[in-house]
């Protein structure tokens, strides 16, 4: 009897309108994150201004909401492999929603900053619309479509820059919030409609289940299964001979490993048995260098998001020697974030041309090297032009690598594992983000600026020798 796997079927129906819709909804989760992360930009000044908070209290606004995504991100990563990917969407979207949606009428900074950590939390469940996407995408058309759907992340960061240059000139923080958690809330109505996951459903033992998406796929598609029957192993197709392949052996999840998988979910509850899974031999070096690269990653983006509001103000205050003025609401603020915002569009751009060309590793290291190049200059105080023109590049080539980073990431981990692995990275990627404030701020605001770039500078260069040293290259390879 012919048998078939969930990645057969999907590059043998091919990537068409279902998957598009799929793109849809998930496009939108990824623009929501952006949104809030972006907002942190904008907000913590101008609460500083009307309150009176110090300039380490400003920090901690931004530092809290990646402490809430960090547990999010791992917790929403659990939920995702134990009960299913959509309830994890719903349930993440309904509590940013409604979160960011209160903080807007906060009374005072500490009801601010905790529900502030609270939005955090909902938002970190943010990665589990990758991997849902990703479970839908053929395995040779992911490489340029998880690029195609990172620039829904563009699109909110360059949505949140010309909003915060409306809103703010016209009315005042507060609507700002509110209006930040506006599109989440756009994603509940459509929940009724969103697939499970054929992927995870195999895993779970629900084949049948399984089937019927993909026959909702082929049908939307206008396309046809292959012949023969849904498997999730494929023992029975595997050649037995005594000579394996070195990409076999290097592979961190081995179709013949699917029984030890089952074995150790049956023995472990679903979330122990995929921390476990990623601690194994097999996945120790990939999930070790993953972490880092992630907190690498994470602390460079949203330190370059952070270095383009504050880099003016900490020159301004420093230059007439006075550390602690109180920042103003400058038009170039808005403009320069929405600049340079723009220059995660060429990024993605070269990330799409080289991603299925160049590889993964080579263009992430790549990548992460040139952004060191960028923001060298950077140690001693340019001008405006020059410092906008190093900041815009900085950031395109940061875009690129964080991009090819998300797409890696769930590709290397099984499906039983990936939600949790994705998770489990990008809370720790979360640290970067927690952590990035306290320098691109705090170390601005007291007149480093060389020993902020040089923190900088170091952690960009070890994440580029964190990339250069993952053990496999996943291009053009099946998820599982």
């Amino acid at each position: 009897m012919e048998t078939y796997t969930t990645d057969e079927a999907l590059e043998f129906m091919g990537f068409g309108k279902f998957q598009l819709l799929v793109l849809a909804y998930a496009g939108m989760g990824w623009v929501v994150e952006s949104m809030e992360i972006m907002l942190l930009s904008f907000v913590g000044p101008l609460v500083r201004e009307e309150w009176n908070i110090s300039a380490e209290n400003e920090s901690l606004l931004s530092s809290v909401v990646f402490a809430g995504m960090l547990i999010g991100a791992s917790g929403w990563g659990f939920v995702s492999d134990k009960y299913g990917r959509r309830i994890c969407l719903l349930f993440s979207t309904l509590f940013a929603s409604g979160m960011g949606f209160l903080s807007a009428f906060s009374p005072n900074y500490s009801c601010l900053l905790a529900l502030r950590f609270l939005v955090g939390i909902g938002v970190g469940g943010a990665h589990v619309f990758t991997s849902w996407f990703l479970e839908f995408v053929p395995a040779q058309n992911r490489g340029t479509w998880m690029v195609i759907f990172s620039c829904f992340w563009t699109i909110g960061t360059i949505l949140e820059a010309s909003l915060a240059w409306v809103v703010i000139s016209v009315l005042s923080w507060r609507w700002l919030l509110a209006l930040t958690a506006l599109p989440c809330s756009l994603l509940i109505p459509f929940f009724g409609t969103t697939p499970e996951s054929p992927r995870y459903l195999c895993v779970q033992n629900r084949t049948s289940d399984a089937m019927l998406v993909l026959e909702r796929i082929a049908i939307t598609n206008q396309a046809a299964l292959p012949p023969g029957v849904l498997i999730y192993h494929q023992e029975a197709k595997v050649d037995h001979s005594d000579l394996t392949s070195e990409k076999e052996d290097l592979l961190p999840v081995s179709e013949k490993e699917c029984t030890f998988d089952n074995a150790m979910s049956f023995k472990y509850g679903g979330g122990i048995a995929a921390l476990l899974r990623l601690l194994s031999r097999k996945l120790l070096r990939s999930t070790l260098l993953l972490w880092f690269a992630f907190f690498a990653n994470s602390f460079a983006y949203y330190g370059l998001v952070l270095l383009t509001a504050q880099l003016s103000d900490a020159n301004r205050s420093c230059t007439s020697g006075q550390t602690n003025v109180v920042p103003q609401k400058d038009v170039n603020l808005y403009k320069d974030t929405f600049i340079t915002s723009l220059a995660e569009v060429p990024g993605l751009i070269l990330s799409a041309v080289l991603v299925d060309w160049f590889g993964r590793k080579a263009l992430m290291w790549f990548m992460l090297f040139t952004c060191c190049a960028f923001i060298g200059p950077l140690v001693l105080q340019q001008n405006e032009l020059l410092t906008t023109v190093l900041l815009f590049g900085a950031r395109a080539v940061a875009m690129g690598s964080f991009t090819v980073l998300c797409l890696y990431a769930p590709e290397v981990y099984p499906t039983s594992a990936r939600s949790t692995g994705v998770g489990i990275a990008t809370a720790i990627g979360r640290i970067g983000g927690v952590v990035c404030p306290l320098v691109a701020v705090g170390m601005l605001r007291s007149c480093h600026q060389m020993e902020a770039i040089l923190v900088f500078e170091l952690v960009l260069f070890l994440a580029g020798v964190a990339c250069f040293l993952f053990p496999i290259e996943t291009k053009g390879r099946g998820m599982d």
